[in-house]
């Protein structure tokens, strides 16, 4: 059932995806230190493809690696085009399940260099080892066994399977940096683990990613993007917008304190309506002295520093001052206890914003700002 489940997701075909090395570089460059003596797993990795797979088997000694663990599903059709691994036979296997278990990379083609051609022949000796796998999905059972000797899981997981995946990295206790959609950081199995300092944003943050797809690329603004980094939009190349890193491994941008330099003064920062908090619209004008709540942009979290704030919650989450209901589809009210406080005609756009934080406007609900975190400065300056 669970690769039933795993195969219904792939058809989506946005869950799979080639992620680009210089992706992988431009974040793995800030945890090196975390690496030497570790099992790395990979478990959403086909070999033959995966730019994780290439990114540790060439690093394997820079990283001082003690081993490297590879995996792919069952019908992945992520396979065969770069790196290609002969076995019994002419014809390499193709849309299996397989593991790669490297415990040793040397330069056995004398070349002066390790590269991908040694993985080659090191995989058709019996110092490292492929093999199949039953599924190759990741809550396989068989897979949950090469997870329990990971020290550290290093992948881009399907985006529609991504809180399944997270948890059960939890539940083993693992340490992990991995893909995601920035949006993830608002699921509700993933905001509190943010919340509780469990899990937070890797060094790069809500940026887009080029990811070669298993579709054509049609709409033209993505395609000018595409070529203007470089890649052929005509070879499936794509670009994949809001895409961040989540990990439990430090690094020192989570130590990297805000720069805050503006003052409080209740004429410039606007309180909520039903929500005592101030609302700030831009990271740059969170004030240096304020001592409560504020409600600032969600991108806080890629740049959060739990020295310097506190993290109360989601705006959507936290408990308001009034309720928002309709009456009867025609009225929308915000209520105290029975009371009505303030109503407005009903239309489409009201009843979205829910229990939305409010600006006060002269004593009356105003506007609701875009995606709020509240967030509390522990190190106010005195006046």
């Amino acid at each position: 059932m669970a690769n039933k489940n795993l195969n219904a997701a792939k058809t989506a075909k946005k869950d799979e995806f080639y992620t680009q090395l210089g992706d992988i570089e431009r974040e793995l460059e800030h945890y090196w230190q975390h690496f030497e003596g570790k099992v790395v797993l990979c478990n959403c990795d086909d070999p033959y493809e995966s730019n994780f797979f290439k990114y540790f088997a060439l690093r394997f000694n820079q990283l001082k690696l003690k081993k490297l663990i590879c995996t792919c599903y069952n019908g992945s059709p992520i396979q065969g085009n770069e790196l290609s691994l002969q076995f019994e036979g002419d014809e390499e296997p193709k849309k299996k399940a397989y593991k790669v278990v490297i415990t040793e990379v040397k330069d056995l083609n004398g070349d002066g260099a390790v590269d991908l051609s040694d993985v080659r022949i090191l995989l058709q000796n019996d110092k490292n080892v492929i093999s199949e796998l039953r599924t190759g999905d990741f809550r396989d059972q068989e897979c949950i066994e090469l997870l329990k000797q990971a020290d550290i899981v290093v992948t881009n997981p399907p985006f529609s399977l991504f809180r399944d995946y997270v948890a059960q990295l939890i539940e083993h206790k693992k340490k992990f940096l991995i893909m995601g959609r920035t949006s993830a950081l608002h699921y509700a199995e993933i905001f509190p683990l943010i919340k509780d300092n469990t899990i937070w944003s890797g060094w790069n943050f809500n940026f887009s990613a080029i990811y070669k797809a298993q579709y054509d690329n049609t709409l033209e603004s993505n395609r000018k993007y595409v070529k203007s980094k470089g890649f052929n939009p005509d070879e499936k190349y794509i670009k994949v917008p809001a895409i961040c890193w989540f990990t439990n491994l430090d690094h020192s941008k989570r130590h990297i304190e805000l720069d805050l330099f503006r003052h409080y003064s209740p004429e410039i920062y606007f309180n909520y309506y039903n929500y005592d908090a101030i609302d700030v619209g831009e990271l740059s004008e969170i004030p240096c002295d304020f001592e409560g709540y504020m409600g600032v942009p969600d991108t806080i979290l890629g740049q959060f520093n739990p020295e310097q704030f506190e993290l109360i919650g989601m705006a959507s989450d936290v408990p308001k001052k009034y309720t928002h209901e309709s009456i009867e589809g025609k009225t929308i009210v915000f209520k105290d206890g029975d009371k009505i406080i303030w109503s407005t005609p009903y239309t489409v756009a009201e009843r979205k914003l829910g229990n939305s934080l409010r600006l006060d406007i002269n004593g009356e609900p105003g506007s609701a700002p875009y995606s709020r975190i509240i967030i509390r400065n522990k190190k106010p300056k005195k006046i």
